[in-house]
């Protein structure tokens, strides 16, 4: 995924953002970001610091955060997955704030079996509540190239992207339904590799086979695109319909079927 695409992609979804692009920030992961002390040695930058790769193997994992926060921007980031078996394994790209009233926006990626699909859980918390999960089985293999993975985060909605196409609208229903949603507290980027496999693949039932090991995920070109607001504009009928088959043919888990109505009122609301 080239720079020059991805500079297309903020233009062309800025009817998705509901705003003005104020500032663009590529971010220099030499400069720019921690690394976790507990995997460091586990982490490789390039000199130009415009990409990272994390690796985890029997010893540990490893992952990064960024020193600053940021409230309502769009996070784009290039991200290479491990190639062949990888079950158990969990690579991650999210936003966080900290504490027990914690928001949270998850592209968790859990490995599996060669020849198998990639699975991809998205989440959402907001002031420490979750139960927002919707998962899918990829449709490529991320492994092979790099694929641009994004998050539109405005006080209206949060949009999950994969190449620069909308595959989950998440809205803010403060206002009509009570329900939490994150307004107040700006989120770092952080981005993990780690042993999941009590749970990541088949409830756990496929473990992690160390020797492929050690299993490493490129990040590249991370852009954080701060946003003003302006008045709102719907999703495009062409948004909508690959949605709406994103759902029908690669969604396995909605949380909307998962729990009693009272807990998810939102999803009796219409999304567009």
């Amino acid at each position: 995924m080239s720079s020059s695409s991805s500079l297309r992609a903020v233009a062309a979804l800025l009817f998705i953002c509901n705003c003005l692009v104020a500032v663009s920030i590529a971010t220099d992961f030499v400069k720019d970001v921690d690394i976790d002390e507990w995997g460091k040695e586990h982490v490789k930058v390039s000199e130009d610091g415009a990409s990272l790769s994390l690796s985890l193997d029997k010893d540990s994992g490893s992952g990064f955060q960024t020193k600053e926060e940021y409230l309502f921007s769009r996070f784009d980031v290039e991200l290479k997955l491990s190639p062949g078996y990888s079950a158990g394994v969990v690579t991650t790209f999210y936003l966080s704030s900290l504490g027990t009233k914690h928001d949270e926006i998850d592209f968790e990626f859990l490995g599996n079996v060669t020849g198998e699909p990639i699975t991809l859980h998205t989440n959402i918390y907001s002031q420490g509540e979750g139960r927002k999960e919707k998962t899918y089985n990829l449709w490529y293999d991320p492994s092979e190239e790099y694929h641009l993975y994004s998050v539109v985060w405005n006080p209206e909605r949060i949009v999950f992207m994969v190449d620069d196409k909308p595959i989950r609208v998440h809205n803010n229903h403060e206002k009509d339904l009570n329900l939490p949603y994150p307004t107040k507290q700006p989120m770092r980027v952080y981005a993990s590799i780690w042993n999941g496999d009590d749970w990541a693949t088949k409830g756990g039932s496929l473990k992690i086979n160390w020797q492929y090991a050690p299993y490493v995920a490129h990040y590249r070109n991370l852009n954080i695109t701060e946003y003003e607001q302006r008045e709102d504009h719907p999703l495009t009928q062409e948004d909508k319909d690959y949605i709406e088959m994103v759902e029908e043919e690669h969604m396995i888990y909605n949380y909307c079927d998962a729990y009693e109505k009272e807990l998810v009122r939102e999803c009796d609301v219409p999304i567009y």
